[in-house]
Parts: structure tokens; sequence; C-alpha cells
């Protein structure tokens, strides 16, 4: 959710995904925190940093990476925060982040689908 949310919030602005993984974040965190200590406020400082760089990044390549790419980007990412959804109830066994990749592929699939004259 954090690679997903942040790719959403640098391309569209849209924020949803990042505050509803802070929420679960901020709940976890108080819970190991009274288990393991004040040293898990720590982790926020990795996280910040990477998740910043993400959105910087996505918020970059916005005005470079056309529509149709990040339509698709946001749908796959949709998809893998459905099946987060799904894994987090037992409903399904997956691993999710393998599926991250996915992500990515739109970025090659869209020069080549233009290339080749069909867009599937």
């Amino acid at each position: 959710m954090a690679i997903i949310g942040s790719l959403e919030a640098g391309f569209s602005g849209n924020y949803t995904t990042l505050l509803a993984k802070s929420t679960i974040d901020g709940i976890t965190s108080i819970l190991l925190a009274a288990a393991l200590g004040v040293g898990v406020a720590f982790s926020s400082i990795p996280l910040f940093i990477y998740q910043g760089l993400i959105t910087l990044s996505a918020g970059l390549l916005s005005n470079v990476l056309p529509a149709e790419t990040i339509a698709m980007m946001s749908a796959a990412g949709g998809l893998l925060v459905l099946a987060i959804g799904l894994k987090m109830l037992g409903i399904i066994k997956i691993k999710v982040s393998n599926l991250l990749p996915a992500i990515f592929l739109p970025i090659a699939y869209i020069p080549l689908a233009a290339w080749l004259g069909t867009l599937v």
C-alpha cells in the first residue's frame, strides 16, 4: 500500500490510500511500541523518506507519462490493493509483493502497443 499509495498521490494527488495505510500503521505502531519500546517510532523515518521519494518521482513522471499509462498503472495498483484486502480477510493466499512489478508494466506496454499499432 505504501508504494501504490505513493504513486497515486504523485500521479493524481489522491491521498486516500496513504491515509488508510497510515491509519493501519499508526494503530500497529502503538501496539508494537507497547511491547517493544519507543524505538518503534524511529521506523517512521525511513518510511517517510522512501514514500516521499516515490511520491515526488511520480509527480515528476506524471508530466512525462501519457494519461493511458497512468490510468493502467492506477488500475494495476487498485487490483493489488484489492488483493491486499482479500489477503487480510483470509479469502485468498497470494504474495502481493511479488506482483508489484505489474504496476510498472504499462510504462513498457503502452509505447510497444502504439508502435505495433494496437492497444489491447
